[in-house]
């Protein structure tokens, strides 16, 4: 069963989706709809794919099994919905949406319907970070003192004067956290479990015109007693690769974008000299630290094959609404500490 796929919103991010798409193993793409008819029939030239002048018409045809959508952030809402009202499974560019309630408003139409829900977070699929969230789950960092996430990236005013929705709490629900920083965040939380506990600051520093924060800064505490921190900023030229850094008693590890730039434990097994080998030069692009469309399309190709596999197998994609939530709770639990400067508790 090949499983035929339209897509919503025909811009950058669409891009990577159609490329990964093309190399996914069953899937298709057979249509698209954008907000101009011909954005889609220019996507649709590029992609293949029938181009639709709406959704509801997109929607219609049988041969569309599942959407994926890629339309502004505060945006995903009433495409999932009616698409889950239609039968049709849902795959979510990150975020999921930018409130909990609009999260939950997704999570329930598409429960309601029977239909998968999946949500972009490629990250989890790098094999350096499975290595890392394995060697957490194994105990070999001893006892996990410390976790911190490092997204220091350049975003320029062009970028922001770009789109009338860029830089607005309406329709990018954020700036540095919940556009930038969101898959590191996600892949914090993944690696080390649930944070249980934030206090934090947010700014706009560098940027004008716009009414989200350009610099943020998190302190965590974790379910396991670990402590931490988030720095997010697009306001630090020229951009450094996202960085996550574990540490315990018995180790310590650093994930710079897919690249292991230091794997020591006590412990050593016959398999860390190879990852610190294989998986230190597996970056092959900018990581999107200066130019949003420089990466790569591999981690979604992984993730619409998992997403396919779901939908064949009758099974939970990996990076399901759940999971794709609670990027959003954290991220919203650091506004909300910044804005009434009190620590914030999240449920473990």
């Amino acid at each position: 069963m090949t499983v035929g796929f339209g897509v919503v919103g025909c811009g950058m991010i669409a891009n990577f989706h159609a490329r990964a798409l093309a190399d996914a193993a069953g899937a298709e793409l057979v249509a698209c709809t954008s907000s101009r008819l011909a954005k889609a029939e220019e996507f649709a030239k590029e992609h293949g794919g029938k181009p639709y002048d709406s959704l509801e018409a997109m929607l219609a045809d049988p041969r569309v099994d599942a959407i994926t959508i890629c339309t502004p952030s505060g945006s995903h809402l009433d495409p999932a919905v009616a698409a889950a009202a239609a039968g049709k499974h849902v795959f979510v560019e990150k975020p999921l949406e930018i409130t909990l309630e609009r999260c939950d408003q997704i999570i329930q139409a598409c429960e309601k319907a029977n239909v998968k829900l999946g949500v972009a977070f490629q990250s989890r699929f790098h094999e350096s970070s499975q290595m890392m969230k394995k060697a957490v789950e194994e105990g070999r960092f001893g006892k996990i003192t410390m976790g911190d996430a490092y997204v220091k990236w350049y975003r320029s005013q062009e970028y922001y004067d770009s789109g009338a929705w860029r830089g607005t709490w309406e329709f990018d629900g954020g700036g540095a956290l919940m556009n930038q920083a969101i898959h590191t965040i996600d892949l914090l939380s993944w690696v080390m479990g649930p944070i249980v506990e934030i206090s934090a600051f947010t700014s706009t520093l560098a940027h004008e015109r716009i009414e989200v924060e350009d610099v943020a800064v998190a302190t965590l505490r974790f379910a396991n007693g670990a402590l931490g921190v988030i720095e997010a900023t697009t306001a630090s030229y020229p951009g450094s690769l996202k960085r996550i850094e574990i540490s315990g008693s018995e180790g310590a590890a650093v994930l710079e974008e897919e690249d292991i730039k230091s794997w020591e434990f006590v412990n050593a097994t016959d398999d860390d000299e190879r990852i610190r080998t294989e998986l230190a030069g597996k970056t092959s692009s900018g990581g999107g630290a200066a130019d949003p469309s420089a990466i790569g399309h591999h981690g979604h190709t992984e993730l619409f094959n998992d997403f396919v596999r779901a939908i064949q197998e009758d099974g939970t994609p990996a990076v399901c609404g759940s999971e794709g939530r609670r990027s959003v709770e954290i991220i919203r639990a650091i506004y909300e500490s910044a804005k009434t400067g009190r620590t914030v508790k999240l449920n473990a």
